[in-house]
C-alpha cells in the first residue's frame, strides 16, 4: 500500500507582533534588484497605514491590493501572473498574501503559475502542476479556513470550482500574527471561524479518519468550542487560539477530507458566488441528516453569537441553475467518498441534492 508523502509549511512564525520579522525573513530570499517582492494585499487595508506602513517594501517590490469581496477565479490569477510577466524583467523573489483565504489561495496560485505555462484552468484537480512554485508566503489577517496550511488553491474556473491540489501549493514560509486578525467584524469571525469547525467535523466523522488526522482535528474542535462557546476567554486568547484551530484543523484534512458540507457550498459558490465560509454555514445548517451531533452545537454557536443566515438563496433558481450546482457537487467525488463511503452515490441522487438545495 502506498501512503501519500504530503508536504507541509516548511517555516512557521507564531506570536503577536511577529508581521514585523518579515522584513528580515524576506531578506534572505531575494533573488537580485530586479526580482521583486509581489504583495497581494486584501483591499480592506488599502490606505490602512497601522498594515500598510510595515510591509517592507524595496526596489521594484509592488503591492497588489485585491477584492475579497468574490471567490477567487482562474481568470483572475492569468491576469496577475500576465501583469507580472510584463511589467518586471526578472522573475519575481516571490509573492507574498496578505489577507483571508482568498488572497492566501491567490498568492498559491500566483506562484504555481509563474513556473507553469498555460491557463490556471488547466491545472484544477489533483497533482496536475509539473514545476516547483517560486517562493511563497502567506500571512493571514482572517482564520478559519485552513488556506495558510493546506495543498490546495480553491479557485472558480470557467467550468468547475475546484482547487490545485499539488505538492508545490503549500507555502514556503507562514507568518501566524493574532494582531492582524482583531479587527475583524463579527459575522466574517463567525463564518470563517465555523469553516474551521465544519472541517474538524467532516474529517472526525469520515470514512478516510485515521490518527494523523484525527490529532489535529480533535485538536481544533476543542479549541471551536472553547472560541465559540465559552464565557470566561478574553479576545486576545481567542484571537491566538483561533490562528491554532484554523492551523489544526487544516492539518487534519491534510490526510483526509472533507465532506457533504463543503461539496455542496462549491456548488453554491460556482452558481451563486456564495463566500466559502458562508456557503459552508447555509449547508451546514441542514445537515442533520449527515452530522447530527456536529449541527446541534453549530446551531448552539449561531445562537450564542446572534447569527442570523441568510434564507432563500435557492428559491428562484431554474431547473438549468439547480443543475449546474447539482453538477458541481458532485463532481467532488474524494468529498463524498469521504462522508459516505464508496457508495456516496447510491445515496447522494441528483433528486437527493435538489431536495437538499431547496431547503437554502
Amino acid at each position: 500500500m502506498n501512503f501519500k508523502n504530503f508536504p507541509m509549511v516548511s517555516k512557521v512564525v507564531f506570536g503577536r507582533g511577529s508581521f514585523n520579522q518579515l522584513e528580515e525573513i524576506l531578506l534572505l530570499k531575494r533573488l537580485n534588484v530586479n526580482a521583486p517582492f509581489i504583495f497581494l494585499v486584501d483591499e480592506v487595508f488599502q490606505g490602512n497605514e497601522k498594515l500598510t506602513s510595515r510591509i517592507p517594501l524595496a526596489y521594484e517590490d509592488e503591492i497588489i491590493f485585491i477584492s475579497a469581496a468574490e471567490e477567487p477565479k482562474t481568470s483572475q490569477v492569468d491576469a496577475l501572473v500576465e501583469h507580472i510577466i510584463l511589467k518586471f524583467k526578472d522573475r519575481p523573489s516571490g509573492i507574498i498574501g496578505i489577507g483571508g483565504g482568498t488572497l492566501l489561495d491567490l498568492a498559491k496560485a500566483v506562484s504555481i503559475m509563474l513556473t507553469n505555462e498555460g491557463e490556471t484552468s488547466a491545472y484544477q484537480g489533483w497533482d496536475l502542476v509539473k514545476s516547483p512554485a517560486i517562493y511563497h508566503v502567506g500571512i493571514p489577517t482572517i482564520s478559519g479556513t485552513g488556506a495558510e496550511v493546506s495543498r490546495t488553491t480553491v479557485l472558480t474556473g470557467p467550468e468547475k470550482k475546484l482547487g490545485i491540489n499539488s505538492d508545490y501549493t503549500p507555502f514556503d514560509q507562514v507568518l501566524l500574527d493574532p494582531e492582524l486578525i482583531q479587527d475583524v467584524p463579527t459575522q466574517q469571525w463567525f463564518y470563517t471561524g465555523m469553516d474551521c469547525y465544519i472541517h474538524c467535523i467532516e474529517s472526525l466523522t469520515g470514512t478516510y479518519l485515521n490518527a494523523f488526522s484525527q490529532s489535529y482535528g480533535e485538536k481544533a474542535l476543542e479549541l471551536c468550542k472553547e472560541i465559540f462557546l465559552s464565557d470566561t476567554i478574553d479576545k486576545k486568547e481567542a484571537e491566538d487560539k483561533l490562528m491554532m484551530a484554523s492551523w489544526h484543523g487544516g492539518m487534519s484534512i491534510a490526510y483526509s477530507q472533507v465532506g457533504v458540507a463543503h461539496a455542496m457550498s462549491y456548488g453554491l459558490s460556482y452558481l451563486l458566488g456564495t463566500k466559502h465560509g458562508l456557503g459552508n454555514c447555509i449547508v451546514f445548517d441542514h445537515l442533520e441528516e449527515f452530522y447530527p451531533e456536529g449541527v446541534a452545537l453549530f446551531k448552539a454557536m449561531k445562537a450564542k453569537h446572534n447569527i442570523e443566515l441568510p434564507q432563500g438563496l435557492c428559491k428562484d433558481l431554474s431547473d438549468k441553475e439547480f443543475n449546474t450546482m447539482i453538477d458541481v457537487a458532485l463532481g467532488m467525488v474524494p468529498l463524498w467518498e469521504n462522508a459516505l463511503g464508496n457508495n456516496w452515490n447510491k445515496t447522494i441522487t441528483r433528486e437527493k441534492l435538489r431536495s437538499m438545495y431547496e431547503l437554502m
